[in-house]
């Protein structure tokens, strides 16, 4: 079988919005829609591929981008498929008629739900899968052809997870694709039971939504077919990459109804086949029917290829990396251009040429931007950014868009125009300025992205270590690997506001370690210590002696009530029957035996499960005989051992049950006598043997004669005496002697017991050091050891905020000094400490006193000599670069004479300035000086001068630094304040002088003050008479300095003088006037002029800052008598007075006849236009909704409402206001039924203007009891 070839064409379609297949009534006007996406695109529309023209019959309409086509009067003869064509883009769909179904057999098939473009002479390729996805869109006058898949038995597995349930009706299916072709994925949902329209989304893994990916390589697209009311969603991926594999996933939601599907993708990397013929790739882009019109399109030879041979899928790859050859071609000078063609095989040389022909024009320099956006610009949350563009034209008006909608302004926003730039400034950045904006200037646009950055995430709150307790039972492995989230759901992750927790589930001693916890601002650790749970018991089971068909019960309780257990008998498991029944209820335990029989005696154990421990008692039963023949044994106590020897002790631990069961025999039965020594009768002294006991208890026949002791019980059973110490106590420690006596005689034992405890809690710890993360501890072992020998110590530190303790060592530590370690610097931390025998671990000592774990700082750094005399010397220091989480105390300062290793400290304790002077030092002394810096963990290392330094003091020559302000006249007003500080520099320290015009000062006017460095010149109270030339000399013995100071004290002039009228004519008077005597000690920078009419005598000026003695006085008033006068102006200000002028000047009348201009009546009418159009907007039922706009025009125009092209302005529902150009429509308590086409139209005498929006009015809220009745 011949090879079939398929090859995948990338393009763009010319489209937006297609026109639907439609089935109409007889008789009826169908119309079909379509939106292209350029306003000024051609469109055709066919018939059976032969185009329509406008006639009766057809209508055709083209607005904008908006083209419909009108079939009127639809008949039989007009069922047939129609074409609608833009560009390289066609579209194809059908129409039928109703009653003509029947009578039209012959046409084609029915066309799917929504019109897609698909060819009509191309055919799947053989193997194809059974769900293949939809025909897409193809350029017009070449054939569609399928996406590239593989056949049936490789592609389309069964997958039982897709049956057809819930809400889709047809599922997306798992497919596979080879490298850079398309391959497109369907999904339907049928509407007729839903309520609300299906949303779908497209997921790729878990939580990819693939709605913000959609571009180049992803588009997705929805139909709905009304005739089924089926909406179609498609998934089209184009020109995939190896990437692009993976589990897909996709969601429907319709109100409370969802559904789920998920399908994978397969991307193969494309190989190339033998014997591929090149012929076989090229493509004309012309769409006549010529076999040489058009140009070679010779994309497909640089694309990856994909054949099926055989009835098997072959791919092939061209293991050359990827070329464009019109790249290639474009570079190269047209002598190689056969070489090229040939190399590359290129035939056509004429389609080539023209090609490159067009590429060789070069693009058109923007006529409306100098300078354009940058592709992207990138702040972080909270800041401000600036947008920059130039334009060419200064006075061009610029719009900014943000997503495609025009940017208001508002206080975040803000426009500015300076000359040809033009800029946008976005204050305090949020997520929501993280957008695509633009710049548009006419019709030119430049395009630019702004990423808003999120601000590191800080961690406030760092994590505390924890401890926790396990069970044996509760160490888990699963094949020897620690369980994961997705297996067991061991870690969970909680978040509360700031908060993030992380739990473990069913800790382990496996999880013991670190943790720790990373933002993009930090990261935080802390330590898990995992021990075992200790299981208490909280009631433990007595010994019973039940006599025959009695009850037995043995009960317990322990602390956890989910701990299970087994109960035993002499070591076998006791299994519940008739008479035994094992109850468990929360935290106690019971073994209950009825009618209990001599065989049910014994010792009875409880055994906690996963704890190595039981707890033990004993059952007697008790049976009463009557012997007739009377016998006479003497009394024998039957013990393994007696009390002479060590073996005698026994050992009890505190508040545990001592229970000694001591064997005897006798006839008759002998009367029992216990007593109680303090010592051992081995270990006595000879002189005490007849010491009185200190406790008696005496039995006889079974019932206790005498008890001393009020938790010390006494019993005796046929052979047996059983002497028991409930919770027993350190005074319970001595020799227990047994005595049986009977008529035949007597016997006595000595039991030694020995009461063992925990050890007392050692006394509280003392920190001896501490270090940047450690610290060093001790502590005295505690003061009673519990009978038994210290084993170790156990060490628990916490923060002092805190409220848990963690433990630092789990094996006892068996001396009694311990470095801590791993602790944080700066942090507040106490210690404790626990003793451990081989009975169990005492109660925790007394806190230690609070510590901080810290470092010493680094050493201060720029030491250096600021100054040395004969006997003192001046360093000066910076703070240490490396300060750590404790405070610089302060710095403490040493020096030794250089030969020596005595380092002397040179002032008592510590200094917390950066500078200090060390006095009373041996002049002449070679000297070294070093300083350290002190916090709580001690000194620094030392900063040392690099050599030695004499102390001796330098010869400096004496030198003025007069500031740059002193260097010019020093101009002041009468009455302000100089104060003049001037520098200079001698050792040893110069003699100071001033002088005043070769004169000393006088120091009731002038104040001077000297110090080492500078000299400070004071006047409080400036005169005229302090004006003049100030010398300071600095003089060191035969060397000396001077510097002068030239002070100028200024006040307002006096007034001009002798102001005359020169000469009057016409509406003018000549002025003229002498400078003032007194120019108050500086330049007359200028006059004032002012006129007065004689009548109101109002001063109105002429002229100021006027520099000549003369003027002339123009523009006065006919029949008028005026007055002038002038002002003196210098630095300070106007004279005080001024010079008025002796004698007024008269303006004569002259005849004159005065004619008006005549002006042209100006036309301020305006057509109405909308400066604010209406905004579509979407309310909901039951609440008062407005629409709004503005509106300007002269005359005020009539403004009229419209609602689905009907005027509404009488119907009550609605109310209409006007106010300075504001409009607003008022729709009282809408329904669903007011939602439509509003229109607003303004009419005046000289034109009108319309707007319109679209008003959604949705439901408010749908009552429970509906939902119920319509399931």
């Amino acid at each position: 079988e011949p090879s079939q070839t398929s090859k995948v064409t990338k393009y763009l379609s010319s489209f937006s919005k297609k026109p639907k297949s439609q089935t109409a009534e007889l008789r009826a006007v169908v119309i079909f829609e379509a939106e292209t996406e350029k306003a000024d695109a051609k469109v055709r529309w066919q018939r059976d591929a032969k185009d329509i023209t406008v006639s009766d019959k057809y209508t055709i309409i083209a607005e904008g981008n908006k083209h419909s086509l009108t079939i009127n009067n639809a008949g039989p003869e007009d069922v047939a498929e129609y074409a609608v064509i833009a560009g390289t883009s066609k579209v194809k769909f059908e129409l039928k008629i109703r009653d003509a179904e029947a009578k039209a057999p012959a046409k084609a098939q029915p066309a799917a739900p929504a019109a897609v473009e698909s060819p009509t002479d191309a055919a799947p390729p053989v193997g194809a899968p059974s769900v293949t996805p939809p025909a897409t869109e193809h350029p017009a006058g070449s054939p569609a052809v399928p996406a590239k898949a593989s056949d049936a038995n490789e592609s389309h597995h069964s997958d039982t997870r897709q049956d057809l349930t819930g809400l889709f009706t047809d599922k997306p299916q798992s497919g596979e694709v080879n490298t850079g072709e398309n391959i497109t994925f369907v999904a339907k949902v049928c509407a007729e039971s839903l309520l609300k329209k299906p949303t779908v989304r497209w997921f790729k893994g878990k939580w990819m939504d693939l709605a913000s990916k959609s571009g180049k390589h992803l588009q997705l697209k929805e139909l709905y077919d009304r005739n089924s009311k089926v909406y179609t969603f498609e998934m089209h991926i184009i020109g995939a990459k190896p990437n692009f594999a993976g589990a897909y996933r996709c969601e429907v939601t319709s109100r409370d109804k969802f559904d789920s599907c998920n399908f994978d993708l397969i991307v193969h990397d494309a190989r190339t086949a033998d014997g591929f013929d090149i012929r076989t790739a090229f493509r004309r882009t012309s769409t006549d029917a010529g076999d040489d019109s058009g140009e070679l399109d010779f994309s497909g030879l640089l694309k990856k290829s994909s054949f099926l041979k055989s009835g098997q899928r072959m791919v092939q790859t061209n293991t050359e990396p990827e070329v464009d050859v019109w790249e290639i071609l474009h570079k190269a000078p047209p002598s190689e251009y056969e070489k090229i063609a040939f190399q590359y095989g290129i035939t056509d040389l004429r389609g080539m040429l023209k090609r490159l022909k067009k590429m060789k024009k070069e693009e058109k320099k923007s006529a409306a931007f100098l300078k354009k956006l940058d592709p992207a610009y990138q702040i972080e949350k909270g800041h401000k950014i600036k947008l920059q563009i130039e334009v060419a034209n200064p006075d061009a008006e610029v719009k900014w868009l943000k997503n495609g909608q025009e940017i208001q302004k508002t206080g975040r926003y803000i426009f500015e125009s300076i000359g040809n730039k033009r800029f946008l400034t976005i204050n305090n950045c949020s997520l929501s300025d993280d957008a695509a904006y633009t710049c548009v200037v006419g019709d030119e646009k430049s395009f630019t992205e702004l990423f808003v950055k999120e601000p590191p995430v800080v961690i406030v709150r760092n994590l505390e270590d924890q401890m926790c307790e396990v069970s044996e039972e509760g160490a888990r492995e699963k094949d020897g690997v620690e369980l994961t989230r997705d297996e067991s759901f061991k870690y969970r992750f909680k978040k509360d506001g700031c908060k993030h927790m992380l739990i473990i589930n069913e800790v382990s001693k496996e999880d013991c370690g670190h943790y720790r916890v990373k933002t993009n601002g930090g990261q935080s650790v802390a330590e898990l210590m995992v021990q075992e749970k200790e299981l208490e018991v909280y009631q433990s089971i007595a010994d019973l002696t039940v006599k025959a068909k009695d009850q037995a019960v043995f009960k317990c309780e322990v602390s956890d009530e989910n701990v299970k257990g087994i109960w035993y008998k002499n070591g076998v498991e006791v299994k519940p029957d008739a008479r035994t029944h094992i109850t468990h209820i929360g935290r106690i335990h019971k073994l209950t035996i009825d009618d209990v029989r001599p065989n049910d005696e014994g010792d009875y154990t409880f055994v906690p499960e996963g704890y190595a421990f039981n707890l033990s008692a004993k059952l007697n039963f008790l049976e009463v005989k009557i012997d007739y023949v009377p016998r006479q044994d003497p009394p024998k106590i039957h013990l393994d051992y007696t009390g002479q020897t060590a073996d005698s002790t026994i050992l009890v631990v505190a508040g545990n049950k001592l229970r000694l069961d001591v064997p005897i025999t006798g006839d008759p039965a002998p009367t029992v006598v216990w007593t109680k020594t303090g010592k051992d009768k081995s270990k006595m002294a000879p002189g005490e043997g007849k010491k009185e006991p200190s406790f008696l208890w005496t039995l006889k026949d079974g019932e206790v004669l005498s008890d001393a002791g009020g938790h010390v019980h006494v019993e005796s059973t046929k052979g047996h005496c059983i002497f028991t110490i409930e919770g027993a106590e350190r005074q319970d420690e001595g020799v227990y002697s047994v005595i049986v006596r009977n008529p035949a005689g007597e016997d006595t034992a000595d039991i030694n017991v020995k009461v063992v405890d925990v050890p007392d809690p050692p006394q509280a710890p003392r920190i001896l050091s501490v270090g940047e993360d450690s610290c060093i501890v001790q502590w005295d072992p505690p003061l009673f050891d519990g009978g038994q020998p210290v084993l170790g110590y156990v060490l628990e530190r916490k923060k002092t905020k805190s409220y848990r303790w963690m433990r630092l060592n789990f094996d006892p530590y068996k001396d009694t000094t311990y470095e801590a370690k791993r602790m944080i610097e700066g942090m507040t931390y106490e210690m404790r400490v626990y003793a451990v025998n081989s009975i169990g671990m005492s109660r925790p000592s007394p806190a230690s006193q609070p510590f901080v774990p810290v470092a010493p700082s680094s050493e201060p750094i720029g030491l250096c000599v600021d100054d040395i005399s004969d006997t003192t010397v001046s360093l000066k220091w910076r703070t240490p670069e490396r300060v750590g989480s404790a405070s610089i105390e302060g710095y403490g300062v040493e020096y030794c004479i250089e030969g020596s290793d005595e380092w002397i400290p040179a002032f008592k304790g510590l200094t917390e300035r950066t500078s200090v002077v060390i006095r009373d030092l041996p002049t002449g002394e070679k000297m070294q000086f070093r300083v350290r810096a002190y916090n709580v963990a001690g000194p620094s290392p030392a900063a040392t001068l690099p050599h030695a330094i004499t102390v001796r003091e330098i010869m400096q020559r004496p030198k003025i630094w007069l500031p740059r302000n002193l260097r010019q006249t020093l101009m002041k007003k009468v009455g302000e304040t100089i104060n003049v500080v001037i520098p200079f520099q001698g050792k040893p320290r110069p003699m100071v002088t001033w002088m005043k015009n070769g004169e000393p000062l006088d120091p009731k006017q002038v104040s001077v003050r000297n110090s080492d460095t500078d000299s400070i010149f004071f006047i409080r109270k400036t005169e005229r008479s302090d004006s003049g030339v100030y010398e300071l000399k600095v003089q060191i013995e035969n060397v000396e300095d001077k510097a002068s100071v030239t002070i100028q004290v200024v006040d307002l002039p006096g007034p001009p003088q002798n102001l005359k009228l020169m000469d009057v004519w016409g509406f003018n008077v000549a002025l003229e006037w002498k400078p003032p005597k007194d120019d108050g000690n500086c330049d007359i920078t200028g006059y004032t002029i002012q006129k007065a009419d004689k009548k109101t005598m109002e001063w109105y000026t002429v002229y100021e800052q006027y520099r000549r003695t003369n003027c002339v006085v123009s523009d006065l008033i006919m029949g008028n008598e005026y007055m002038f006068r002038v002002f003196s102006m210098n630095v300070v200000g106007l004279s005080p007075e001024p010079c008025t002028s002796k004698n007024s000047a008269y303006i004569q009348k002259t005849g004159m006849e005065y004619k008006p201009p005549s002006y042209k009546q100006h036309d301020f009418s305006e057509a109405p236009k909308f400066t604010h159009p209406l905004v579509n907007r979407s309310v909901i039922a039951g609440y008062n909704a407005t629409l709004s706009c503005s509106v300007r025009g002269i005359p005020k125009p009539k403004i009229t409402w419209y609602k689905n092209k009907m005027d509404i302005s009488n119907e009550a529902k609605y109310r209409m206001f006007s106010k300075q150009g504001i409009l607003t429509l008022e729709i009282r308590k809408p329904c669903p039924f007011d939602g439509g086409v509003y229109t607003c139209k303004a009419v005046n005498a000289s034109g009108e203007d319309v707007v319109e929006c679209k008003l959604e009015v949705r439901r408010k809220y749908l009552n429970p009891k509906y939902l119920s009745l319509h399931s």
